[in-house]
């Protein structure tokens, strides 16, 4: 990248700037799209910079085996390479030296090199064509790309949350600790009982030695949590709190986590409980779990209709029969939508091709297999990524079965052939 940012521009130079750089393989695909080396093959590929990536031989450098590659960067094209990428293989292309010189045991023949140089000054496409040097056959291959042909859209696929709900002693409980941290909090707990509430600070050293003998890694704000009264009231605050609630709400188990809540809701009403939004759902996820078979979490019900609806669909770039395809389902009112809970554990996401029209790739893709499925459009990430195996691999079909079968059977016999000859030496 500094290299790049070295490039100097036609304002400054009628000519421009032309870069050649050596790289291993992992400036092609390293990184996840929206990641560092990602944005960087963007930005590169985008400005419309990179005229042609070629792909060498292993082994031809004195320290190391691995394929590299030349990247050839250009801020002044020609017509004919704009927006245009082409890739080189030359990596079957190369003669033996004669002595190995460390790890490097091959390199290029001057023929070899005119052969490379000709395909990229002429932009040849190119199928694996044969060039024999001192009666050693090489092969090159060349291929001519679009820039959006290495882009991708990351795409978030989003389900609904599907919870049941039922207040039971056992998942009240769990309310006494902080789930940051639970695992000390309840071996302190189990050893010093409830008189952990009146004398936690008395107990400090004994709970953060135990800590550092358990390899928690605790931090000084964690630490100090941990043996602070504070810390521990809140919790049995909110454990009492959730007793209460049980003995209103009752414990039977709900399949519609929308009507428990809103039952809760009225208990806390009622009862005029003060709780921060953390609190409840803190105590709504720790007698809530995930079921298939019940009813979506609704998250939140919205009026979509006029100048806000025209605004959404151009947004999405949608038509309004499309919008439960980005999570607005249409609900019983008139204009009315609900958007509900996603479910992060199948939370997903597809590789789209910048080529590709997002919708139509989760019509043919997503939809058919998990219909319940939508798309999260604003979580959308645009990623490059450049596979010469992609482009270049040749399949090699597998032997037969019976050519392998009548190897195997030669091998046996020569084995026992060499068998016998070693008992009858014996």
């Amino acid at each position: 990248m500094e290299m790049v940012n070295k490039m100097k521009p036609l304002s400054q130079s009628v000519a421009g700037s032309r870069i050649a750089s050596v790289h291993n393989g992992s400036s092609l695909f390293t990184g996840d799209a929206g990641g560092g080396e990602s944005n960087i093959r963007r930005y590169i590929i985008e400005n419309d910079w990179l005229e042609a990536i070629i792909q060498m031989p292993n082994n031809l450098f004195y320290n190391t085996g691995i394929t590299t590659y030349i990247w050839i960067l250009s801020n002044n094209k020609t017509a004919l390479r704009k927006r245009k990428v082409q890739l080189i293989d030359a990596g079957p292309m190369y003669r033996k030296l004669r002595k190995n010189l460390g790890n490097k045991n091959c390199e290029f023949a001057p023929e070899h090199i005119r052969e490379i140089v000709t395909a990229y000054e002429s932009m040849a496409v190119l199928d694996q064509k044969e060039v024999i040097v001192e009666n050693i056959k090489g092969v090159i291959s060349s291929q001519l790309f679009d820039n959006k042909d290495f882009g991708y859209y990351k795409v978030t696929i989003e389900r609904p949350k599907r919870l049941k709900a039922q207040f039971t002693t056992e998942k009240i409980g769990e309310l006494r600790y902080d789930k940051s941290l639970k695992e000390a909090m309840v071996w302190a707990y189990e050893t010093y009982g409830d008189t952990i509430y009146t004398d936690v600070q008395k107990y400090e050293k004994e709970i953060l030695d135990w800590c550092e003998k358990q390899d928690m890694n605790l931090n000084a704000k964690q630490s100090k949590a941990l043996v602070h009264p504070d810390t521990w009231q809140k919790q049995l605050d909110l454990m009492q709190i959730a007793k209460s609630l049980m003995e209103h709400v009752g414990k039977d188990t709900y399949n519609d986590f929308n009507e428990f809540k809103e039952k809760v809701d009225q208990v806390i009403k009622q009862l005029k409980i003060k709780l921060s939004a953390t609190e409840k759902n803190a105590i709504l996820n720790a007698v809530s779990w995930y079921d298939a078979e019940a009813a979506k979490v609704i998250k939140s019900s919205i009026k979509l209709s006029g100048e806000k609806l025209e605004k959404l669909l151009d947004h999405l770039g949608c038509d309004e029969k499309d919008l439960p395809d980005y999570g607005y389902f249409p609900s019983d009112s008139k204009g009315g939508y609900i958007e509900y809970e996603t479910e992060g554990d199948l939370r997903d996401t597809e590789n789209v091709p910048l080529k590709e029209d997002i919708h139509t790739y989760f019509l043919r893709e997503v939809k058919p297999h998990v219909d319940e499925a939508w798309i999260n459009l604003d979580a959308t990430k645009i990623g490059y990524e450049i596979s010469f195996n992609k482009y270049f691999y040749r399949h090699k079909p597998l032997r037969s079965l019976e050519d392998v079968t009548a190897d195997i059977l030669k091998l046996e016999e020569e084995s026992d052939g060499l068998i016998r000859e070693i008992l009858n030496l014996i």
